[in-house]
Order: structure tokens, then C-alpha cells, then sequence
């Protein structure tokens, strides 16, 4: 098979990360005092698409930035983390997103994002990159942008036989819920799940129905990320959903993790590996994320994978 036929493509966002840590988060009208201060790139597109880059997939990010600086530095650091970016485009109309994050000494954090060029990554925008799109093996769409815009990737996904793999996050309650029909893998976290089922999220129970409705609704399969209780998979046309777990770790931030997990995931899908299999290295190396300060930045390697933890592969 072709490289082309191998590539995952990303339809998705591009932000800058702007990132304080701090002791506790401030209360409204207070400040607080930072300890760090760090400026990364980031957005959930570009985020997904440098974890499976570092995992050694042939990815292509298809994005929109504003003609700035942080637009530069965006494109400069997808580029060393080896994601094709010929298809990242620039606007004078708006300004490169921005991303104000806050992380506390629990490794929790709090983000305020301005999405700026992200909101014209159109229909127009899939339509005229359709040629990587449709001889790709993966598109994989977020939150973070134009609904109609990942609506026609993924028309266009569809229309030529492409895995389609939506991450709707951040959680919208008003979203088009009809796009499930054009989705294959869905992957969301509890909050998400209960925006779009509007199952409430209290326990494991709780999310099991909620991945067993997402199913109904569409795709082929349906994950939900829980944090330290594991991962969910639901599959049409079985009736048992698994309950995967993950290793323990100390968290220092947890900013990015689940763009990690999910970047982890396609790689692993597109590498042939089944679905059980890759979802859980994808929760066990996203949790390697959350050992290190930063978001693309705290993704690990392919080579330091291997080195230290092998046993994280599938």
C-alpha cells in the first residue's frame, strides 16, 4: 500500500498554548501568584496530530492560522514533530487561536480558548483539500472548529471508503448529534458522552449505557476516557462492552492528555493493531503525558517508548 493510502489526516485546530502554574486557581475578582510560565503550541488538531507523528504514523495536518507570529511557531513546531503542513493555511482576517490555561499543583487545570482562525477551516476548506482527504487511510475531526467544515471531511471521508474518527471535544450540548451517521470511531470523555446522550455521568454503569447509545446512533465503535477508572468500549454487533484499565501514575498535568490518547489511538488503528489493543498503550501512553509539564511538548517518543516502556506497545 501506498504512504498515501497510510496517512492519517487531520481536519482539525491550531492553538496557541499559554500556560501558568500556579498553586490554586484564583477566585473571580482575585489574583494569585504563578510559580511557571510557559508558551507552547497546541490546539486538539495539531495536538492529535503530533502524538501520532511521534509514534512514527505519516500524518498531515489541514488547518487555518492568522498571519502572526504564533501562526510561525505553530507551523515550525508541527514540522519538527514531523506532521506534514502544506496544507496549513493563513488568514489577515483573524489571528492565530489562543489558549489561556491555568494549572494547579493537582495537576488540574482551567482553559479560556479564543479559536480565531479556526472557525474559517470550512466546508470550502475540506472541499478544496478533498484530494488528501479521500487517499487518505484516516481523517480524524475535534470540536475546535466549524461544524459544517468536519461535516464535509467527513462526507468526503465517506465517499471513498476513509475511517472517520471524531473526538467532539471541547463538549458542545448543541451539537449536531447527525454527524454520528458519518462517524466509524467515536471517542469522548464522561462530560462529552453526556452532552451527546444526555445520559447522566455518576459511575462506570452510567457510562457503559451512554457508550452503548453512542453506538446506536452511528459509529462502529464508541470509547469513553475516564481518567484513573480506565476506558470504555462499546462495538456494533456486540453485546459486551470492555472495561479497560490503566497503569497509576503521578500527575504534574494533565494539559493535552486526552488529544495524546486519542493521536495514540489512530496511529496505532492505522498500524494495523486491533482496537482492544491499541486503546490500551493509547491510555497508557497518554498517561506518560501527564508525567511531563507542557502538551505537545510532554508527548513521548516512539524511541523512548521503547526503551522504557515497552511494555505500553501493543
Amino acid at each position: 500500500m501506498s504512504p498515501e493510502k497510510q496517512r492519517i489526516v487531520v481536519f482539525g485546530s491550531i492553538v496557541q498554548d499559554l500556560v501558568s502554574y500556579t498553586d490554586r486557581f484564583p477566585r473571580p475578582g482575585e489574583s494569585v501568584r504563578g510559580n511557571v510560565f510557559k508558551s507552547g503550541s497546541g490546539g486538539k488538531g495539531a495536538n492529535q496530530a503530533v502524538a501520532a507523528a511521534r509514534l512514527g504514523a505519516n500524518v498531515a495536518l489541514i488547518g487555518m492560522v492568522g498571519e502572526d507570529m504564533f501562526g510561525d511557531t505553530n507551523i515550525k513546531d508541527l514540522t519538527q514533530n514531523g506532521v506534514d503542513t502544506s496544507c496549513v493555511g493563513k488568514t489577515n482576517k483573524s489571528h492565530t487561536a489562543t489558549a489561556t490555561i491555568t494549572v494547579n499543583k493537582e495537576a488540574e487545570n482551567s482553559i479560556v480558548v479564543t479559536l480565531g482562525a479556526n472557525l474559517e477551516l470550512s466546508s470550502e476548506v475540506a472541499d478544496a483539500n478533498s484530494s488528501i482527504i479521500s487517499n487518505s487511510k484516516m481523517v480524524m475531526c475535534q470540536g475546535e472548529i466549524d461544524e459544517k467544515g468536519n461535516r464535509r471531511a467527513f462526507e468526503i471521508a465517506r465517499k471513498h471508503g476513509v475511517t472517520t474518527f471524531l473526538n467532539p471535544a471541547p463538549g458542545d450540548a448543541k451539537m449536531d448529534k447527525t454527524i454520528l451517521d458519518l462517524v466509524d470511531v467515536i471517542c469522548t470523555n464522561e462530560n462529552e458522552a453526556e452532552f451527546i446522550t444526555g445520559i447522566p455521568q455518576n459511575n462506570v454503569d452510567d457510562a457503559k449505557k451512554a457508550a452503548r447509545a453512542m453506538v446506536e446512533m452511528g459509529p462502529q465503535h464508541a470509547i469513553i476516557t475516564m481518567g484513573a477508572k480506565g476506558v470504555l468500549l462499546a462495538s456494533k454487533g456486540k453485546d459486551d462492552i470492555e472495561h479497560i484499565s490503566v497503569d497509576k501514575v503521578e500527575a504534574i498535568d494533565t494539559t493535552g492528555a486526552g488529544d495524546c490518547f486519542c493521536g495514540t489511538l489512530a496511529a496505532h488503528l492505522v498500524a494495523g493493531h486491533s482496537i482492544t489493543s491499541s486503546i490500551r498503550s493509547a491510555a497508557n501512553i497518554a498517561a506518560l503525558s501527564v508525567t511531563r509539564h507542557g502538551t505537545q511538548s510532554s508527548y513521548w517518543k516512539l524511541d523512548e517508548i521503547r526503551e522504557k516502556y515497552p511494555k505500553f506497545l501493543p
